[in-house]
C-alpha cells in the first residue's frame, strides 16, 4: 500500500515538472499590460508576464516570453 502511494506521489511530481517547463513558440494575439497571450503554433493558447506587441513571435518558457529570433540579413 504504501509502495502504491510513493509511487503515485513521484508521478504527480513529474507532471507538474514537465507542466512547469512547458514551452512554446507562437504569435501575441493580446496585450493586457504585462500579460501576454500567446497563440502557438501548435495551435494552444499560452498567458504569460513581458513586454509585447500584437503580431510578435515570440517564445513561452516558464510563463515568461522572450523575443523570436529575428532572421540574419545577408548583403549588408
Amino acid at each position: 500500500m504504501k509502495k502504491g502511494i510513493v509511487s503515485v506521489v513521484v508521478a504527480l511530481s513529474f507532471m507538474v515538472c514537465a507542466a512547469s517547463s512547458f514551452a512554446c513558440t507562437g504569435v501575441v494575439k493580446a496585450v493586457d499590460g504585462t500579460k501576454v497571450t500567446v497563440t502557438c503554433d501548435d495551435g494552444t493558447t499560452a498567458t504569460a508576464d513581458g513586454a509585447a506587441k500584437v503580431g510578435d513571435k515570440v517564445t513561452v518558457k516558464d510563463g515568461k516570453i522572450a523575443a523570436g529570433k529575428k532572421a540574419a540579413i545577408e548583403g549588408c
